[in-house]
C-alpha cells in the first residue's frame, strides 16, 4: 500500500517469514480437531472460512456483502439443507464479535433459507490462527484487488489447508494454477461453485484437495524469500560504493532459489517466545504472553523516564521564593549598571579629532561593504566545478583581472586588495608573506602557499586554477568560449589531470628561431642567470638525501611539446595540495643551500609555522636568483602538453 499511495518517500519490502513463524510456533501447542471440539463443529463436517481483504479486517463492510453475493449459489448449495453430500459450515472472518456482525449474518442466513447455525461469525479479535486451523477449506472473498500478498493466505497454506482466491495478479504472481491454489474469476459465482466443487467428492475432501494442501504448505513455507532477499540486494547496490580493490558481489539476477534461513528460527519455534508468535499482525494475542529481554528492558526504560519526568516536574515547578529572588538579582544589576553610567560621564576622557572619527567611520563602512561583497561572490560560486585564482601584488593590476563567478582574486599584499569585491588578502592567510622579504621572494607561489593553508576554509570545490594579471595584458587568458568549454570539461574529466592555456613562447620573457634546439633546462638557465641547473640538482640532492655520483636533475622530455607559463593553469585540489607539499619541500631544501649551516633553523613552511612567522632573514635565505623565476620552474617540469595535442 505504501508503494502505491506513496512512492516518493517508501521503498516497500514485501515478504516476511513472520506469518510461517507465527503458524509453526501455534501449531505446536493446538491440535485442529480439539479446537473444532471445543468450538462445536464436528468431525465429518467440512467448515468453509470466508476471509477478506486487509482494507476491511475490523469491519463488516460492502466487501463481505459482495463476497456474500458470490458465496450465496454455494450457501444455497451446501448449507441450505443436510444432503448425502454432507455437512458444511460457512465461517465468515471479519470484524469484531461484540459488535453484532454474528447477528447480521444469522439474518442473511435466515432469508435465504440455510439450516441453522450453518453460517457463524468470528472477529479478529479472538483467536484467528485457531480459526483458519480449524477450516477445512479457505475462500478468499474478496473482490478488493490486493496489493501485497494477503497474509491469511499465507498462514492458512502454512496450516496445510487448500485455498480457493480470486485470479488477482499478486497471487497468481507467486502461486500457480491448480497446484498450490483453486483461482476463480472475480464476481463470478458460477466460477466459484465449479472451483469449490473440485474440493469436494461424496462429502468430503477430495484428493485433490488434499494435494493442493500439501503443495500449498510446502510452497508457502519459502514462497516470498526470493522477492523479499532481491529487494534488499537492489538496496545495498544501490546504497554500497566499493573500493576499486574489492572482490564485487554477483549480480543480481544470479539469484535462483532462495530460502529463509529456518535454522536461525527454529531454537525460537521451538520455545515458543517473542513477540512475533504470540502476537499476530492485527494485535490479537495467540497465546500466553511471555517475558523476553527486550520486554523486561523496555519496562525498565519506560520506567526511568516516567521517574525522570517526575522528578523534573518537581524541580520545574517555580515558587513565589524564585520570583523574589529573580526580582532582587535584576533590580541590583539595575542599580549598579546605572551607577557605572554616572561613574564614566563623570570621568575626564581624551577626544579624538575629527580626522580620527571621520576615518574609523570609513573603515567601518568598508568592513561592512567587504563582507557583502564577499558573501554575494561565495553566493554566485555556489555550484561551480572549478574556482580561478589570480594572483596579484599592487593596483596596477586591477585593470587585468577579471570579474564572474569562475575567477576570484588573490592579493598577495593587503595594501593591493581590491576595496569592492572579495578577493582573497593572502597575507592574512599565510603571516609570512606579510615581510617584504619573503613576499619578493616566493612571488606568486607565496600566494598558493596562502591558499593551500587550511583549503577547506576557502576552496571547497572539486577543482581549483591560476592565473597570472599578466596573461590578460599579454592576451593569453582565457576567452569566454574558452571559458565554457573548460568548466565542461572538467565535469566530465577523470584522473590526475592538468589544463593549461599559456605556454612558454606566449609569456613575452622569451622567444626562440625555428633553428635552435633548447632543451628545458637550457632554457631554463637562459631566464635565470645560468643558474637554473646548480639550483635544481642541488636542491633535489639535498631533499632526497642522493650521493654525489647519483644523477639529481629529472630528465626532460625533448618531443618538441610545450611548457606552461604565466602559472594559467587548472587541476583538481588532492593534487593541487600535493604540488604544494612538494613545493614546500623543495624551497626548504633550496633555502637550506643558503642558509648558516652553523645555525639549526626551523622551516618557515611547515604546518606548524604556517601561522606566523619569525623575523626576516631567521630562514628561507634564498639568493636573488631565486626570485626571478626558479620557484616558477618547479612548476614548469610538472605542467607539459605533449606536441600531437592541443590545451
Amino acid at each position: 500500500l505504501y508503494s502505491v499511495l506513496d512512492a516518493g518517500n517508501f521503498f516497500v519490502i514485501p515478504g516476511s517469514p513472520a506469518d510461517v513463524w507465527a503458524v509453526e510456533a501455534y501449531s505446536k501447542s493446538h491440535e485442529k480437531y480439539q479446537l473444532r471440539k471445543e468450538n462445536g463443529f464436528l468431525k465429518d463436517e467440512i467448515v468453509v472460512v470466508v476471509v477478506g481483504s486487509s482494507f476491511f479486517y475490523n469491519e463488516l463492510s460492502w466487501d463481505y456483502a459482495v463476497a456474500m453475493h458470490d458465496v450465496g449459489p454455494l450457501l444455497i448449495k451446501y448449507a441450505r439443507r443436510n444432503s448425502v453430500e454432507g455437512s458444511f459450515k460457512f465461517v465468515f472472518l471479519c470484524g469484531n464479535s461484540t459488535d453484532g456482525y454474528n447477528d447480521a449474518l444469522q439474518e442473511v442466513a435466515s432469508r435465504l433459507g440455510l439450516l441453522e447455525h450453518s453460517v457463524r461469525h468470528y472477529g479478529f479479535n479472538g483467536d484467528v490462527n485457531g480459526v483458519l486451523l480449524m477450516a477445512d477449506i479457505v475462500l478468499y472473498g474478496s473482490s478488493q484487488v490486493e496489493q501485497g500478498f494477503p497474509s491469511l493466505i499465507v498462514r492458512a497454506m502454512t496450516f496445510g489447508i487448500p485455498v480457493i482466491t480470486p485470479d488477482f495478479p499478486i497471487i497468481k504472481e507467486y502461486v500457480a494454477e491448480g497446484a498450490q491454489v483453486i483461482f476463480f474469476q472475480k464476481d463470478n459465482p458460477e466460477g466459484l461453485s465449479r472451483a469449490f466443487s473440485l474440493f469436494i467428492s461424496n462429502g468430503k475432501l477430495s484428493k485433490f484437495a488434499r494435494t493442493v494442501a500439501s503443495a500449498g504448505r510446502l510452497h508457502a513455507k519459502n514462497m516470498l524469500a526470493l522477492d523479499c532477499v532481491t529487494r534488499y540486494a537492489r538496496i545495498l547496490e544501490n546504497v554500497l560504493n566499493f573500493p576499486s580493490d574489492a572482490l564485487l558481489p554477483g549480480p543480481i539476477s544470479q539469484l535462483q532459489q532462495v530460502s529463509w534461513e529456518w535454522n536461525l528460527f527454529r531454537k525460537e519455534i521451538d520455545l515458543g517466545t517473542g513477540d512475533i508468535l504470540n502476537m499476530d499482525e492485527w494485535g490479537t494475542s495467540t497465546s500466553s504472553r511471555n517475558s523476553s529481554v527486550v520486554d523486561l528492558l523496555e519496562e525498565e526504560f519506560t520506567k526511568n523516564i516516567t521517574e525522570n519526568e517526575n522528578r523534573s516536574a518537581d524541580q520545574d515547578t517555580i515558587s513565589e521564593l524564585d520570583w523574589d529572588v529573580l526580582h532582587d538579582i535584576e533590580s541590583s544589576e539595575e542599580y549598579e549598571r546605572l551607577e557605572m553610567e554616572q561613574l564614566e560621564e563623570r570621568m575626564d576622557g581624551t577626544f579624538a579629532s575629527w580626522d580620527d572619527i571621520y576615518r574609523n567611520a570609513r573603515k567601518s563602512e568598508r568592513f561592512k561593504f567587504e563582507a557583502n561583497e564577499r558573501d554575494e561572490g561565495e553566493l554566485e560560486r555556489t555550484g561551480q566545478p572549478v574556482c580561478i585564482y589570480e594572483i596579484y601584488s599592487g593596483s596596477g593590476a586591477w585593470p587585468f583581472l577579471h570579474h564572474g563567478s569562475l575567477y576570484r582574486g588573490l592579493a598577495l599584499s593587503s595594501a593591493a586588495r581590491r576595496l569592492r569585491s572579495d578577493d582573497v588578502d593572502a597575507v592574512s592567510r599565510l603571516h609570512l608573506l606579510n615581510y617584504t622579504h619573503y613576499r619578493d621572494i616566493l612571488c606568486e607561489i607565496g600566494g598558493m602557499f596562502s591558499i593551500a593553508n587550511k583549503v577547506d576554509n576557502i576552496h571547497k570545490r572539486p577543482w581549483i586554477g591560476f592565473q597570472s594579471w599578466r596573461a590578460a595584458g599579454r592576451k593569453v587568458s582565457l576567452s569566454i568560449s574558452a571559458e565554457k568549454v573548460l568548466e565542461e570539461t572538467v565535469q566530465e574529466t577523470e584522473g590526475d589531470v592538468m589544463y593549461f592555456w599559456a605556454h612558454l613562447d606566449m609569456d613575452g620573457g622569451f622567444t626562440r628561431n625555428n633553428n635552435d634546439v633548447l632543451t628545458f633546462w637550457s632554457m631554463c638557465d637562459i631566464l635565470n642567470g645560468g643558474h637554473c641547473r646548480t639550483a635544481f640538482e642541488d636542491a633535489f640532492r639535498q631533499m632526497y638525501g642522493l650521493p654525489s655520483h647519483v644523477e639529481a636533475l629529472p630528465p626532460m622530455p625533448e618531443d618538441g611539446g610545450c611548457w606552461s607559463a604565466l602559472h594559467g593553469w587548472v587541476m583538481q585540489t588532492p593534487s593541487f595540495l600535493e604540488f604544494i607539499m612538494f613545493s614546500r619541500m623543495f624551497v626548504d631544501s633550496l633555502d637550506a643551500l643558503n642558509a648558516n649551516s652553523s645555525k639549526v633553523n626551523s622551516c618557515l613552511l611547515s604546518s606548524s609555522e604556517l601561522e606566523g612567522a619569525g623575523t626576516p632573514g631567521q630562514r628561507l635565505g634564498l639568493s636573488q636568483w631565486t626570485k626571478n623565476g626558479v620557484l616558477g620552474s618547479a612548476l614548469w617540469f610538472s605542467t607539459r602538453a605533449a606536441p600531437d595535442r592541443t590545451t
